[in-house]
């Protein structure tokens, strides 16, 4: 297993003594390993999806302790993750300057690291919501860094199809803390991502291609020519937009989330088409890859907006 390193091992680049680290140096350090903008999107699905499940604002202490927890749980996954893959993050130009190449943590202090924030992500979500979501966040960070980081990611080319389902917990472990329950809306937002995951993904493993070859790990963008990568780009675009037109009769979403999934869904088909036809032509420049990446963050966070805010109007309307 990928896991099994010593925790005493010395750093992987030359860095500076330890002692001569700051304190602020070493948290912004200490934060990186948990890799805040990953959490920061998965944020994005957590609120909006507890809003729509209580069809208004749970308590202020609910959303906080699900909030907390939640990304206490995606942190210490993401710190296991940088713990697991320090060996392939120094051959890659993206992920050079984590905090464990560069020496600023060491592999002991963020296995340390990884533990508390998990054992903290469950005790809070256990206590703050409910067991279940914290069953729940316990395992999402169980399926990214057993199932995806130490079995998928460097033996398969779709490693990220079903390693990414660890970043589709969050919209259950909310569920779940409003209603106590996993019920079919939340499955449909759980599927929503999971097909997100790839068109989002796959474009940005284009741009950083060499990077992975030069790790040897098989992510499909890198290892595929990008007329395959931009098929199945398309094919998960119209999977996903499909899945999202489902919380119409089945979470009996109003006229504002469908006004948006419709809308950002056809913005996104049109964008991940126009991939598909670059490449096809021979195109293979990395501009309309990011292009089709960027625009997935915008697609995923107009929607939940929506969704966050369809109960407020959809009952205005009505009651008015």
């Amino acid at each position: 297993m990928t896991a099994a390193v010593s925790t005493t091992d010395t750093p992987l680049n030359a860095s500076p003594a330890r002692g001569s680290i700051g304190m602020s140096r070493k948290f912004k350090a200490y934060l990186a390993l948990t890799k805040p903008r990953v959490i920061e999107l998965l944020l994005v699905s957590t609120l909006p999806t507890m809003i729509f499940a209580q069809r208004g604002f749970p308590s202020i202490g609910l959303i906080l302790a699900t909030l907390v927890g939640g990304a206490f749980a995606a942190g210490s996954a993401g710190v296991f993750n940088c713990y697991i893959d320090r060996d392939i993050d120094k051959l890659m130009h993206r992920t050079e300057k984590r905090p464990l190449v560069t020496g600023e943590v060491t592999p002991r202090e963020a296995l340390v690291f990884a533990w508390i924030l998990g054992a903290a992500s469950i005790a809070i979500l256990w206590f703050g919501a409910n067991p279940l979501s914290a069953w729940l966040g316990l395992g999402a960070i169980v399926f990214y860094v057993v199932i995806y980081t130490m079995i998928l990611k460097r033996r398969t080319a779709q490693n990220i199809v079903w390693g990414g389902a660890a970043g589709c917990f969050p919209v259950l472990i909310a569920w779940a803390a409003v209603t106590n329950t996993v019920e079919w809306p939340a499955i449909v937002l759980f599927m929503v991502i999971f097909l997100w995951t790839p068109p989002h993904y796959w474009p940005l493993s284009m741009r950083y291609g060499e990077d992975y070859r030069n790790a040897k790990v098989p992510m499909l963008g890198a290892i595929a020519g990008a007329k395959v990568v931009s098929v199945q780009v398309v094919l998960y675009a119209w999977a996903m937009v499909a899945c999202s037109l489902l919380m119409i009769p089945v979470g009996g979403a109003g006229w504002v989330y469908t006004i948006v999934a419709v809308a950002a869904g056809a913005w996104f088909l049109y964008e991940s088409h126009a991939l598909y036809k670059r490449a096809q032509g021979g195109d293979v420049s990395n501009k309309g890859a990011m292009k089709v990446f960027h625009g997935s963050i915008s697609y995923l966070t107009l929607l939940f907006i929506a969704l966050a805010v369809d109960p407020f109007i959809g009952s205005a309307i009505v009651g008015g």
